[in-house]
């Protein structure tokens, strides 16, 4: 079957005979696996990294794969966000599977929607509605995420942020991400808030991992090549006008508990995003943020 739906999570399979899959998280609406052949045909391989302590039962966000970041990135800045935690709510609610898109030779697609609820209106009041379309392709995963404002004409606007934080499966140390030469990007590995806030400009061809990154790059191109000795994945984005390059390497990533050993070592961040500011939503209005993964190689 295309779509099969289980307990925690749907499943989709391509229909051509071996061919990708993708598994998607009601906790969350998490890809927490995408398998995908190379471009000469090989067997499907994962392309996504999940931490082997990963909490995949609801307890907590899931440490890899592709979990959604709304409506607020990192700790909160925005006063309407200040009851939120780090990422905001997207990432650790259940969503609703609403139906299957999308079934026939080039691929299939699902869509899953998340709705108020007391606990989130606890802490975000404003009415929205969000969905989630993931579409499987032979050699492509499409995200599509839709941010509804469902307020009344006279129901104030409410602004919010929105990232995908991709683990890509590779190797850290030999990755190089392109082309971000001469984009104003944010150093977050900085001692001091002052440093954090003042703007870089990115100086390399080719972005590397071999030591702490957490980049926040403003007003990126759009699209990324990942590129490493056996492999490359491209992400292409429309309405994410911002991109993060995050790998904790040893020094960070032995902090953290969900992390498993040595697992820096096996991914790099590469997150689009509309991080750098806020996006200003009014009543009635909807926005749409999407990537485009593709296996290169």
């Amino acid at each position: 079957m295309p779509v099969t739906q289980k307990g925690d999570r749907v499943v989709l399979q391509h229909p051509k005979l071996q061919g990708a899959s993708a598994e998607i998280l009601y906790y969350g609406a998490t890809v927490i696996s995408w398998k995908a052949p190379s471009v000469s045909g090989s067997e499907p391989a994962e392309r996504l990294f999940v931490s082997g302590k990963a909490a995949l039962d609801g307890s907590k966000p899931v440490r890899g794969g592709i979990p959604v970041v709304f409506p607020a990135f990192g700790a909160p800045t925005h006063p309407d966000h200040a009851k939120l935690s780090q990422h905001g709510f997207a990432r650790n609610n259940i969503w609703a599977y609403e139906s299957t898109v999308m079934d026939n030779e080039a691929g299939v697609s699902v869509k899953l929607t998340l709705d108020p609820t007391d606990a989130i209106k606890a802490r975000f009041d404003h009415p929205f509605h969000l969905e989630y379309i993931v579409t499987l392709a032979e050699h492509q995963l499409t995200t599509d995420f839709h941010v509804k404002h469902t307020g009344l004409s006279t129901t104030p606007p409410f602004e919010f942020q929105a990232l995908f934080h991709n683990y890509i499966r590779a190797p850290a140390n030999d990755v190089h991400i392109t082309p971000l030469k001469g984009v104003s990007y944010y150093d977050k590995t900085e001692a001091t808030e002052e440093a954090r806030a003042t703007p870089k400009v990115e100086s390399r061809e080719g972005v590397d991992v071999k030591k702490f990154t957490d980049f926040v790059y403003e007003n990126a191109p759009g699209k990324y090549d990942i590129v490493w000795p056996s492999g490359a994945i491209e992400i292409r984005t429309s309405n994410l006008k911002d991109v993060v390059v995050w790998n904790p390497q040893q020094e960070t990533g032995s902090k953290i508990a969900d992390m498993e050993e040595g697992g820096w070592e096996r991914y790099v961040c590469v997150e689009p995003g509309y991080v750098c500011g806020f996006v200003k939503l009014e009543p009635g209005q909807t926005w749409r943020g999407q990537q485009v993964l593709t296996v290169k190689v």
